[in-house]
């Protein structure tokens, strides 16, 4: 993983001096609220609901051990003993002292971590796929490129201020895992018949009060030109983004506003000004990159140990659901679910945190990945060690065996935390969890993607569920609406809403009522979204609300 430099040290470090100054301006009532927000906001920190809210950034979803083992010490020091990892691939933490976030950053950034750019209207966290450089599908390994591309935005002055936040996400795979469609700008990054590496570029995408899947505007774009061509498309979106609307802000609006042949039209003549620019990559800049993500020293194939276990059905459970293909033979990805129903879906304590850490120097080469399904991957374990890391990280129950099915839930902290938030998010997660708590039923009915958002704000991704829950405020009190058939990957889609808005109550036995009407649908082998797209919502909509309907 990328190391920081000199300059990269003193980046971080001038800014958390930066920032301790100007809290301790504001404290001393030399700024007022208003003035210190932005700045604020520019290294992380939110004002929730009960507490200050502190986004700290991980970088394309990958940590060290010793970075993970801060984390955890952060935790217990500064908040109460437990992190959240968002859909963006960072951590939250929702209870530190606003006083003690100068001593926080410090401490971040002593293992080359900070908050810098996790929110406000500039470019955020570059995402990308959890498996990337490990997945038997990878065309390309998006990580180098990513890492270029946060170089590249981090402290950007022409985008410190843009109309909207703006999220960037990348992919090399042939299956995309992060969700480019619904993203501002998505890259896809291929081989073209020439076996040149290109990048098909996608924009306007994003969920939120307005969800819009993107618009291709560039089919083949050589590898030369991912930054210029990027740096044309925020040009024309800082010069004619709304600033009198932020619910008409974004991008999305923007280029559905002008149609997507007029905003590329202007992206292309920005683009001809700046394209053989300064930005413009080559391969001394692509190989200096690239040699932080060089292969680990991987083992020969092992002895096929797993044989020993087919008996075991806790084991085979996990094994089937919580492991996955690697390109090296011998080996597999292990993801960590953090969604056993003990604990807020995302959310880790400080114990999981360093047994993750331990497991990750023992098993993985050093190295933890965060996926935007709120889960922590293990990329490169030996299959000959995976029973023994199965027993170790059972002790921490980080084994549910549920990953990809209907209680492995996307789900925003809504409103036991958020002041934004209409409806709170994880009771609800709770008790669908509660009541679908059979294995062997779970299993049976296949993957499912369940996500919870407390807002329209979209943190819990609920458009592109293929089970969607969006908390509304209906006379000063929660309500949720239901969306199906939403779709994240290749095939993105988003859900529909089935009708009127439910009681927190109600929704338990509303979930068992769809996936009912599936089960009752449902050709052999065939999975939720595809019994959804085939037989539409309608079904549903009996079931849930029966023959006269819900007034």
């Amino acid at each position: 993983m990328y190391k920081y430099d000199t300059l990269d040290q003193t980046l971080v470090n001038e800014r958390v001096a930066q920032y301790e100054g100007q809290l301790t301006r504001f404290l001393n009532k030399e700024l007022t609220e208003e003035e210190f927000r932005p700045l604020r906001l520019q290294n992380g920190l939110y004002i929730q609901r009960h507490a200050p809210m502190l986004r700290v950034a991980i970088p394309y979803g990958l940590l060290s051990s010793s970075q993970l083992i801060k984390l955890a010490d952060i935790a217990d020091k500064f908040d109460r003993g437990y992190g959240h990892f968002s859909t963006r691939q960072n951590i939250q933490f929702n209870w530190p002292k606003l006083e003690d976030t100068p001593k926080i950053l410090k401490e971040l950034a002593k293992v080359e971590m900070h908050a810098i750019q996790t929110s406000g209207n500039c470019i955020r966290n570059i995402t990308t796929d959890q498996f990337a450089g490990v997945a038997p599908d990878e065309i390309i390994d998006p990580r180098y490129l990513a890492e270029i591309i946060r170089q590249w935005s981090t402290f950007h002055p022409e985008f410190a201020l843009l109309p909207r936040k703006f999220k960037i996400a990348i992919t090399g795979s042939s299956k995309d895992r992060a969700i480019v469609q619904a993203h501002d700008i998505g890259l896809e990054i291929f081989a073209n018949n020439k076996n040149e590496m290109t990048v098909k570029v996608w924009v306007g995408g994003g969920l939120g009060r307005t969800p819009i899947l993107g618009s291709v505007i560039k089919e083949s774009l050589s590898w030369k030109h991912m930054l210029t061509y990027c740096e044309a498309i925020l040009r024309i979106y800082n010069l004619y983004g709304r600033r009198d609307n932020m619910y008409k802000a974004r991008i999305k609006i923007l280029v559905k506003s002008l149609g997507i042949e007029k905003f590329k039209q202007l992206v292309d003549k920005e683009w001809e000004t700046i394209k053989d620019g300064p930005n413009t990559l080559d391969e001394l800049e692509i190989n200096r990159v690239k040699a932080f993500f060089s292969e680990p020293n991987y083992k020969s194939r092992g002895t096929d140990e797993l044989s020993k276990y087919t008996d075991n059905k806790q084991f085979s459970q996990w094994l089937l659901r919580c492991t996955h293909k690697h390109k090296k033979l011998g080996y597999r990805s292990v993801t960590l679910s953090l969604k056993s129903n003990e604990q807020a879906p995302g959310d880790a304590t400080s114990d999981q945190m360093r047994s993750v850490a331990e497991l990750a120097e023992q098993y993985s080469f050093g190295e933890i990945r965060v996926s935007h399904e709120q889960n922590l991957i293990l990329a490169d374990v030996l299959e000959d060690d995976l029973f023994e890391l199965w027993e170790k990280a059972k002790v921490q129950k980080l084994t549910t065996p549920n990953i990809g099915l209907l209680t492995d839930i996307i789900c925003c902290p809504g409103g036991d935390f958020c002041s934004l938030a209409n409806a709170k998010s994880i009771p609800i997660a709770k008790s669908i969890q509660d009541i679908f708590d059979d294995m062997d039923y779970l299993h049976d009915i296949g993957e499912i993607n369940l996500n919870i958002s407390g807002c329209m704000n979209a943190c819990g991704h609920h458009h592109v569920g293929h089970i969607g829950i969006l908390g509304v405020d209906k006379d000063g009190s929660e309500w949720y609406q239901v969306t199906l058939g939403g779709n994240q990957g290749n095939f993105a889609s988003i859900g529909k809403v089935i009708g009127p808005s439910f009681s927190e109550e109600e929704m338990p036995e509303v979930i068992k009522k769809i996936i009912g009407t599936y089960v009752s649908n449902r050709h052999p082998d065939e999975n939720f979204i595809d019994c959804v797209s085939r037989i539409g919502i309608d079904p549903f909509k009996k079931e849930v609300y029966g023959e006269k309907g819900k007034k």
